[in-house]
């Protein structure tokens, strides 16, 4: 890429971008790479379930809290965390008051930085510090002072949130936010702790014939169109697309060491990967 000056003596820059339009589907198709830059590939990024595992309080967030402080020296890490109850009690307020999918996106954002405030304030005697989407470029110069950053998850779509396939619910929540996250850093692993082993063919908590599924393919997963997923679509469709992170664990934070054991590469739960 380079300049060029016409016959009238501009100049212009010398790409095929500049040319032709950026619908045609021959040149999307050109702009593919083998390698994309990862800014951060040591970087394991975790997501604490709001429901699952905030909202569930002390008995269960602070042993999380001393697991994360535990790995922190061996692990770089990015916490992030999920809305929960309030997310889903803003958002049936919000639906029956006939408020459009980017206003609940909104609503859903607030409530998840909540989360963040309140974690990174037990994380603090061990350099919790809670920082905004905008400070994301910062995150190497947190890391490198030993801290434990720790973001919401719910994307920044929030007004401009695209409308759902179905409903009204924001497609686009913490687990996609966490994914996206960790995608545009080049993260090593994407790790969700939430309150299941995993992944099952239903919710084990409805349907006692429900298998458990240690690992699979995204796409494979994605094509079998479950009724009831613990991963959001929007999450599973992205994590087809990855050029950096390719792959994300479910694990249970409710049960001491699964997430140590799934920042250190091991599989207690389920393995969502794309295929090379």
């Amino acid at each position: 890429m380079g300049l060029v000056r016409d016959k009238s003596g501009r100049l212009h820059i010398d790409t095929p971008l500049m040319a032709e339009s950026l619908m045609d589907k021959a040149l999307m198709e050109s702009t593919e790479t083998a390698h994309v830059f990862r800014p951060l590939p040591d970087l394991h990024v975790v997501k604490l379930g709001g429901q699952s595992i905030i909202d569930r309080g002390k008995d269960v967030v602070l042993p999380l809290v001393q697991e994360i402080a535990a790995a922190r020296s061996k692990y770089p890490m990015l916490v992030m965390t999920g809305g929960g109850t309030r997310s889903r009690h803003a958002y049936a307020i919000a639906l029956d008051l006939g408020m459009p999918t980017g206003v609940l996106a909104k609503l859903g954002q607030s409530i998840s930085e909540q989360n963040a405030l309140m974690l990174s304030l037990l994380l603090t005697p061990h350099g919790g510090v809670k920082i905004g989407h905008d400070e994301l470029v910062q995150l190497p110069a947190y890391l490198a002072m030993g801290t434990i950053p720790v973001m919401h998850a719910m994307p920044p779509y929030g007004l401009w949130e695209e409308p759902a396939e179905r409903g009204r619910i924001p497609p686009h929540r913490t687990d996609c936010g966490t994914f996206l996250t960790a995608e545009v850093l080049g993260a090593r692993r994407c790790i969700l702790v939430k309150d299941e082993r995993g992944l099952y063919t239903a919710d084990p908590k409805k349907d006692p014939k429900a298998t458990f599924i240690p690992e699979i393919e995204v796409n494979e997963l994605l094509a079998m169109d479950l009724a009831d997923l613990a991963v959001e679509r929007a999450m599973s469709l992205s994590l087809a697309r990855a050029d950096s992170t390719r792959e994300v664990l479910l694990v249970n934070g409710r049960e001491p060491g699964n997430l140590t054991r799934a920042l250190a590469g091991k599989n207690p739960g389920t393995r969502i990967y794309r295929a090379d």
